[in-house]
């Protein structure tokens, strides 16, 4: 390998020695070596297959796959608190190749999003451009960092030749459907021949060959893992777009620009997840994840086992159909209540309330149909999270419509309210006061008769509902009584009487909805699907793609007054007419077409790009065969063993704020594409780590105004001040508005990367959260100068160490070290390493000749973590290579073991002693040595030894009186 000059430095001015380790010292080499592995492809992973293929570069060496969650490139940069992961990943492959893996890291950048898209709308730029530059920044900022990505392998998701494969993923999915029988996504070629051979019926028993082409592709359409469907959407209309849930605040607005957000049935692209929900939940049981993100999977997907029941409605042929996990309490549903969204709602609103004295629940509106809509209008401007916020004062309006309870036979108002959401289960509920909160409050609120169920246990609040175990009550009728029974035997009795009269059956419902997948934005990847002129959806061939983004004037969709909730979605894409009018040959010849106006949401490129980062220059296929079997397929993972391993990356690294849609959307691609048999994986990620955070403090006037952080100064009496002004101090994220933004370009400027990458490492464990302190950064800087003083002499600049051994002592410390940082190292325990690596150091220091056994291995233990300074002394020391592939120090056994150990002595559980003995000393010998201690002699005075408890070789606990 080619060898690398050491940087030149500055001669001697004053009291500073010419070859001290300095911020501008650092900065140099830094440079130095980041040419250097840029010119060398120093990390650049071997594939199997393909051009990067080395099959002799992959003998005998282990892979590992490790990856953080992709960035996106915002105008802003990296603050401190960005490079956390990225850092820590760095580190942990750097160890990896050390320890003799062949390692695949690379990064790459979720780029389609909303904000390239606001600011083109603003200004006139292109997305594109805005984001390349972005990229640009990003790309400065972590190629300073040192991070040791295989470049290669890099990518954005905005780049053609990589939503060329997205489009390709969506239509394999398109073109796919869920077959319950085997569990598992089937290509839809397979579903059309099962429905004509009779194998698989149609929805109405009818001879799949008596049905029309329109009857059968509305059957086929009706089945596709990703479908067009009219469904409840969050619409808003001053931004002119749908938005997903978690863009719309508690208060039912956009995250961007308070805008009011409408609940709307509008035709939008699904995807079929909810055929994948039995899998999503079982499956986590084979991940190496942290188990609050299970736990969060496992509620975002909400599967729960019941009844479902249905209550005939007066006057309506269709009756109303509730899941419940209680189906032990019908007896005690004394009304109904529908999500407003509630299709049947329209059916069963009679034209007049009904005749007679009206309870004071059909309020005031004068008919049944302007309550409904008044009410529908309120609700539809509440965002799902704020309707079930439990602490709320619950509203609703009555239907004119009534229900049977088909056990009691008592007629039960209809109501829609909007604490009951069309997205869980099947949008209604059997109201039963007795044993929900929820219901209880409603209830009590409107008036409503509340019958217990179960008894409550003895004192239990008359004016509460009983949520608790017991006996139940009330709950019979001539053919069945659950009364006596206890929760489970009771819900066994009615699932079988709900059965055996038709009026219900056990099943399992889930909260988990169809992946909304479309939105009326214009920076996104264009769906590969186009319309003839009867409006009937085609897939594009493999040869038409990639579909790329036309070029518009006007980069916004068609906004509306924000409180016209009848308006229709208008997208950018709309009003490109030459692009969007196409004729095209399908295969049938040349047609007219239009193509697909939405684009997908920017989750679609970030739910597969670990697959390409596999062989992201390939051009025939989304991923070699043999590459992604190689770096992902199961039972070659390093973290687990081969039964049960799902496959996937072996370490992903990134916010726990991703643990639900990005991981859950990523998880059913890569299922999708297990089934069909593109993939050898059935997980995208076999382990997974959430990084803490860093965070900062800020400062407020007395106006409650920030201040500049930097310019506060702390007082002797632990006060603070800005402008000679007392301030308060508080405590959370960094960001530009609270002003206490630290960039790592400001730390590189002013410390050097190394030591920015030392003291991110040591400031606590990787999964915790952190608060930033500029001031305690020089601890890694000293850290660092006193590695190199005891490497390189300050005024000489030569190397100072000899070829000589160590003295026993500092040799032992050498090895523990050795043993310690390894460990923790493969732990991802960085700052515990960093702190064993201080404590030899300091022990170096003191040495007036250092050895070079020590200080080699105290090199490149500290090169993962400090890779520039580590690669510079290296060279310096001799060696002519990068230490990037050199092996990792390996502990003599024979050197761990302790000559003595301390031996604790006690009377009466007071410390009298401390004795040194071997550490394989015999209980009767340490009992000995122990009563003879002058110590222990004084201590009993005359006194009786009644008992000696003897744990070799730590303790001895002695009873005397």
């Amino acid at each position: 390998m080619t060898e690398v000059t050491s940087p030149t430095v500055a001669s001697e001015t004053g009291d500073q020695p010419p070859h001290r380790y300095t911020a501008a010292l650092a900065g140099q080499i830094e440079r130095t070596w980041q040419d250097f592995w840029d010119e060398h492809g120093t990390f650049e992973a071997p594939n199997p297959t393909g051009p990067w293929a080395d099959p002799a570069a992959l003998r005998d060496r282990p892979k590992f796959m490790l990856q953080d969650m992709f960035p996106y490139p915002s105008g802003a940069g990296l603050h401190v608190g960005h490079p956390l992961g990225f850092i820590a990943t760095d580190v942990y492959a750097r160890y990896q190749r050390m320890t003799g893996h062949n390692v695949l890291y690379m990064m790459g950048f979720d780029a389609f999003g909303l904000p390239a898209e606001q600011y083109a709308v603003q200004t006139g730029q292109h997305p594109r451009k805005t984001t390349e530059d972005n990229i640009g920044t990003y790309n400065r900022q972590l190629r300073q960092l040192g991070l040791s990505h295989d470049k290669r392998r890099a990518f954005a998701t905005i780049d053609p030749d990589y939503y060329r494969w997205t489009q390709w993923i969506f239509l394999r999915i398109y073109n796919a459907w869920y077959d319950e029988r085997l569990g598992k996504a089937r290509p839809i070629e397979d579903l059309v021949a099962g429905l004509a051979d009779g194998s698989i019926p149609t929805p109405t028993g009818a001879a799949w060959g008596s049905l029309s082409d329109e009857q059968q592709r509305a059957i086929i359409d009706d089945r596709r893992l990703a479908y067009k469907s009219s469904s409840p959407v969050n619409w808003a209309p001053g931004l002119g777009t749908v938005v997903s849930n978690e863009e719309v605040t508690n208060e039912g607005l956009t995250e961007r620009g308070d805008f009011p957000v409408f609940k709307r049935n509008l035709p939008q692209w699904m995807m079929r997840i909810t055929a994948y929900a039995d899998r999503l939940i079982d499956d986590l049981d084979h991940l190496d994840w942290p188990e609050p993100v299970k736990a969060m999977q496992r509620n975002w997907i909400g599967r729960s086992t019941g009844a479902s029941i249905r209550f005939p409605v007066t006057g309506s042929q269709t009756p109303i159909e509730v899941f419940t996990t209680r189906p032990d309490t019908i007896f005690g549903a004394t009304f109904m209540v529908l999500a407003p969204e509630h299709p049947l709602v329209d059916e069963i609103v009679p034209d007049a309330w009904p005749q007679g004295s009206l309870p004071a629940w059909t309020g005031q509106a004068s008919s049944p149909a302007e309550a409904v809509s008044a009410y529908r209008l309120a609700a539809s401007r509440k965002s799902d999270l704020e309707r079930q916020i439990d602490d709320k004062a619950k509203t609703g309006v009555f239907t004119g419509a009534f229900a049977t309870n088909p056990v009691s036979g008592a007629m039960v108002p209809v109501f829609i309210a909007d604490y009951v959401l069309m997205g869980y289960g099947t949008g209604a509920i059997m109201a039963v006061p007795a044993q929900d909160a929820r219901d209880w409050d409603y209830a009590t609120a409107y008036d409503l008769p509340i019958i217990r169920t179960v008894q409550p246990t003895d004192g239990h609040p008359e004016d509460q509902a009983f949520t608790g175990e017991g006996p139940a009550i009330n709950s019979a009728n001539e053919r069945i009584s659950l009364n006596g029974m206890g929760i489970a035997q009771a819900k066994a009795a009615i699932i079988d009487y709900l059965q055996a009269e038709g009026i219900g059956e056990g099943t399992v419902t889930y909260k988990l909805r169809d992946w909304l997948f479309s939105r009326q934005r214009y920076w996104g990847e264009p769906f590969p699907i186009v319309y003839d002129e009867d409006g009937v959806a085609h897939a594009l061939p493999e040869s038409m793609l990639p579909v790329e983004l036309p070029e518009v004037a006007d980069y916004s969709p068609k906004t509306y007054d924000p409180l016209d909730a009848d308006s229709e979605p208008e997208s950018p894409l709309s009003r490109a007419t030459d692009w969007v009018e196409v004729e095209l040959d399908l295969g049938d010849g040349v047609k007219k077409y239009r193509r697909e106006t939405n684009t997908m949401p920017n989750w679609a490129g970030s739910c597969w790009y670990e697959i390409r980062y596999t062989d992201p220059a390939n051009h025939d296929r989304f991923v070699d065969r043999g590459c992604e079997e190689y770096w992902m397929g199961p039972g070659r993972g390093t973290g687990l063993g081969v039964a049960g391993d799902p496959g996937g990356v072996d370490l992903y690294v990134g916010g726990v704020e991703h643990a639900v849609l990005h991981l859950l959307y990523s998880r059913f691609w890569q299922k999708v594409l297990f089934d069909l048999g593109e993939v050898s994986a059935s997980e995208p990620f076999r382990r997974l780590i959430n990084q803490g955070y860093v965070q900062a403090y800020h400062y407020r006037d007395a106006r409650g105004q920030v201040v500049p952080a930097a310019e506060v100064v702390e007082q002797a009496d632990g006060s603070y001040t800005w402008n000679d002004q007392p301030v308060t101090r508080e405590y959370g994220k960094m960001g530009k508005s609270l002003k206490n933004v630290v960039t790592p370009d400001e730390m590189c400027e002013q410390y050097g990367a190394d030591t920015f990458r030392v003291y991110e490492m040591s400031m606590g464990p990787l999964e915790m959260s952190r608060p930033w302190e500029t001031r305690a950064v020089v601890g890694a800087q000293r850290f660092l100068q006193r590695l190199w003083r005891n490497a390189v002499d300050e005024h000489s600049g030569q190397v100072r160490v000899v070829d000589q051994a160590p003295s026993a002592d500092l040799e032992r410390l050498l090895h523990k070290t050795i043993d310690g940082v390894r460990a923790d190292y493969g732990n991802l325990h960085f700052n515990t390493a960093i702190a064993k690596l201080i404590e030899l150091n300091n022990a170096v220091t003191k040495e007036d000749s250092p050895s070079r056994e020590v200080v080699e291995a105290l090199v490149l233990m500290t090169a993962p973590v400090a890779p520039h300074v580590a690669e510079e002394l290296w060279q310096r020391l001799g060696h002519g290579d990068s230490l990037a592939h050199a092996a990792f120090p390996q502990a003599d056994p024979a050197l761990l073991v302790e000559d003595t150990v301390t031996c604790v002595v006690q009377i009466a559980g007071k410390v009298r002693d401390r004795l040194e003995v071997a550490p394989d000393v015999s209980e009767a010998d340490l009992q000995a040595l122990a009563l003879s201690s002058a110590k222990v002699q004084a201590a009993i005075d005359g006194k009786t030894v009644r008992k000696v408890i003897v744990r070799a070789p730590k303790l001895v606990n002695i009873v005397a009186n």
